[in-house]
């Protein structure tokens, strides 16, 4: 049971504001505790599928979000030279083109008015799980305890550590830039140009204010994740000088990219202490290849809710907790990780055999890629 109940989350990304709405929704008191002063405008676009829709009808902040977001028609796989279509993919039901900045807003506006309480500037750098209760010790030198603690503090986790042995993430080669354009009128379909070892993903948003693009390099000199550092957008120019020259004017105007590498973590071996459980990219990290990052926190979110409101036992209600979540997100991960080869192919047999195919498929039977990833799209946990 859930009415009444004190419950903190650590993060106020999507994934935290996601299980505070659900959880005080259900009847729990929340507060949310957010490192950053101000929950602002950060980030870029992100696709939403079917699979984190239904989550977000059951919180009922879709409508909102719907009204400032764009319903995706369609994914084009396209040659990176020519620009030639390689294969077509019409998109049914509920896939959306969404600045980042607008789901966190409606999903903070949705808390506050749930009365969830949002505490910023709240660094939380250590947690020692103790029984019931959980010691935080915050980045000003003090320390609170918290009972039930949900931790959604993304790929630094310091509940992840607090749980787990520590891992080690390795870089798979591959660099993302990531920028956002004024609008270019385009359609409401995300165009992936794909390249030898490169590719690139455009889509607008906001109605087509603005174009949004995340750019991914196979290299072998290392950089820092996090998607937030500043790089020379000259050198996002010249990785994709080769590119067609609809895909090098867009790239003349952009001013400020964002450059991160990426990295491959392990899922979490340990999601959940006696009162304290890790949800999104604290548990299960995921490369950018199939766009579920945000869609997998929100399943979390909804799942980690539910359980608690329907088992008594808190520890009983985190362990199932991760026996519903741990094998689906890592089959995800999974696709995705293999996602990236598929992109980056480099001219040669296999890569005229597998785009001819695609073409054939594309013409004759595009349900047949389509239905690949449904088990990804098509899964309800709101059911």
């Amino acid at each position: 049971m859930l009415i009444g109940r004190p419950i903190s989350v650590i993060g106020g990304g999507i994934g935290g504001l996601a299980v505070a709405l659900a959880c005080a929704q259900r009847g729990a008191q929340v507060t949310v505790l957010e490192q950053a002063e101000a929950i602002a405008e950060v980030g870029a676009g992100i696709q939403i599928s079917p699979n984190g829709w239904v989550v977000l009808e059951a919180l009922g902040v879709a409508g909102a979000l719907a009204d400032r977001s764009m319903r995706s028609t369609a994914v084009r796989l396209r040659d990176f030279r020519r620009g030639a279509e390689v294969f077509t993919m019409a998109l049914r039901g509920d896939f959306y083109l969404v600045h980042r900045a607008d789901l966190i807003e409606v999903l903070r506006a949705a808390c506050v008015s749930a009365g969830v309480t949002i505490r910023l500037g709240v660094q939380v750098t250590e947690i020692t799980p103790d029984g019931r209760a959980n010691r935080l010790a915050l980045g000003d030198g003090s320390s609170e305890t918290h009972g039930l603690t949900l931790a959604a503090d993304g790929l630094n986790s310091a509940a992840r550590r607090a749980l787990n042995a520590k891992s080690r993430a390795f870089f798979t080669g591959q660099v993302a830039w990531r920028a956002t354009l004024p609008g270019r009128d385009l359609p409401a379909e995300a165009h992936v140009f794909m390249g030898p070892g490169r590719h690139l993903v455009r889509y607008p948003l906001r109605g087509g204010a603005l174009t949004n693009i995340v750019a991914v390099e196979e290299r072998d000199q290392w950089a820092a994740e996090g998607w937030h550092h500043a790089d020379d957008p000259e050198n996002l120019r010249v990785a994709f000088t080769d590119f067609c020259p609809e895909i090098r004017e867009m790239l003349d105007d952009v001013q400020a990219p964002k450059l991160w590498g990426l990295y491959r973590h392990p899922v979490a071996r340990h999601w959940h202490a006696e009162a304290l459980a890790l949800l999104g990219d604290a548990a299960h990290p995921t490369l950018p290849f199939l766009a579920q990052g945000a869609n997998l926190a929100l399943e979390d979110a909804y799942v980690l809710s539910r359980i608690l409101a329907d088992e008594p036992d808190t520890a009983t209600a985190l362990a199932r907790y991760q026996a519903a979540r741990k094998t689906r997100t890592a089959r995800v991960i999974e696709a995705a990780n293999d996602n990236a080869t598929n992109y980056h192919l480099r001219p040669g047999p296999l890569r005229f055999a597998a785009h001819s195919a695609l073409r054939i498929a594309s013409r004759v039977a595009p349900h047949v890629v389509a239905n690949r990833y449904r088990w990804i799209h098509s899964h309800d946990v709101t059911r």
